[in-house]
């Protein structure tokens, strides 16, 4: 009998794409302090002691690109130009223009709530009974293997770890009723005096083994740590970075389908951003009220235009209501234009802060009160499907 293998990877915010993404938010976060009605769409190209930042940024307010950059720089753990990029030693360039007025006429129209969509698209949203925070298994544990072994290093308790790290966890599925852990790869940046025996064995008895106890899983898992040997040279020295490219990471860890936009760097009138966040509430308050066990729901929008072309709920047959009486109820109880949906979330007050969701999955996080998190819905839910 062949085995039902599922595998998903996770990054930690040392990882080339990451420091792009969190530079990106970073600055749009800033943005929306000066200007909740700013435009951003920015964009970072990371490399050794070099940080490139672009795209197109309407604001009223002077932003500090370079300041910006080398905190957060910093903030990560690169401070020393040996790591690949020194927060205070790098060259940073900045090559941002204004929005488009093209783009600006469709988005700022009529009211708040009737304001455009920001771009065509497709975006989608997941939600599964798998987990308490109703996320699939195998992100959830690789974001907890990555963000464990980052608190770790930060916090000096992982002698020898530098700032990039990569996981990767294999559930067996084949008793479905009983998934396993099958294997856990983790490939850990080093300084290059480790000992790496010592180094291996030290991730998976302080970091493996905990994290699958702490999900209640199996500790006789198949692991590989670092599996080519020396991993000293990482991070954009390693390896170019680049905003968005992380986007399976992002969202779903492959269990979803994934509409293609990126997030970091783009204000809320971006329905790649805005939209897939909204995706996600609706299929969490959908699964949450019992309606299914699994549910994917896919928005698709046009530039300039604020109700959404399309809306369409799948549940994999593991609905316990018809699939139309869900679809129904989903357009009576949400409203998917991108006005509602940045006022009804607020995603442009100062107090939310876009840079808190770059790593690590900006879904499914008990560690954040993320506005898309919240299960309201489900009573009316429940009500309109008899459950």
């Amino acid at each position: 009998m062949e085995r039902k293998l599922f595998t998903s990877e996770s990054v930690a915010e040392g990882h080339p794409d990451k420091v792009a993404d969190q530079i990106a938010d970073a600055i749009l976060d800033e943005a929306l302090r000066l200007d909740e009605h700013a435009r951003v769409a920015c964009e970072v190209f990371t490399s050794t002691e070099f940080v490139l930042i672009g795209g197109e940024i309407t604001c009223k307010g002077t932003i500090d690109y370079e300041g910006i950059a080398r905190k957060v720089l910093r903030k990560i753990g690169y401070t020393n130009p040996e790591y690949g990029i020194g927060a205070d030693t790098c060259e940073i360039k900045v090559v941002v223009k204004k929005q488009s007025p093209d783009i600006a006429q469709g988005v700022d129209r009529g009211s708040a709530l009737e304001q455009g969509a920001g771009d065509q698209g497709i975006m989608f949203g997941y939600a599964t009974s798998e987990t308490e925070g109703y996320m699939p298994l195998a992100i959830s544990i690789a974001h907890k293997l990555v963000r464990t072994a980052t608190e770790m290093r930060k916090e000096g308790r992982f002698p020898g770890a530098r700032p990039d790290m990569k996981s990767q966890v294999t559930m067996d599925f084949t008793d479905e009723k009983n998934p396993r852990i099958d294997t856990i790869l983790m490939s850990v940046q080093h300084n290059p005096d480790v000992d790496m025996d010592s180094f291996r064995a030290f991730i998976h008895e302080n970091i493996m083994i905990p994290v699958a106890k702490s999900f209640g899983y199996n500790t006789d898992f198949k692991y590989l740590i670092n599996p080519t040997g020396a991993f000293v040279i990482g991070g954009p020295q390693g390896d170019t970075g680049l905003t968005g490219r992380k986007l399976i990471v992002d969202t779903y860890g492959g269990s979803s389908r994934h509409g293609g936009g990126a997030f970091s760097g783009k204000d809320p009138s971006k329905v790649d951003r805005s939209g897939s966040y909204y995706a996600r509430y609706m299929a969490k308050n959908i699964v949450a009220s019992g309606a299914a066990d699994k549910a994917e729901v896919q928005l698709s929008y046009a530039i300039g235009v604020a109700e959404p072309l399309s809306i369409r709920v799948d549940t994999f047959g593991t609905e316990h209501v018809s699939n139309d009486k869900i679809l129904a109820a989903c357009r009576e109880v949400f409203d998917a234009r991108p006005g509602a949906i940045i006022s009804v979330f607020k995603l442009t007050t100062p107090d939310f802060k876009y840079a808190d969701t770059c790593n690590y999955g900006a879904f499914g996080r008990p560690d954040l009160n993320l506005p898309w998190e919240k299960l309201d819905k489900v009573p009316q839910l429940r009500k309109i499907l008899g459950i």
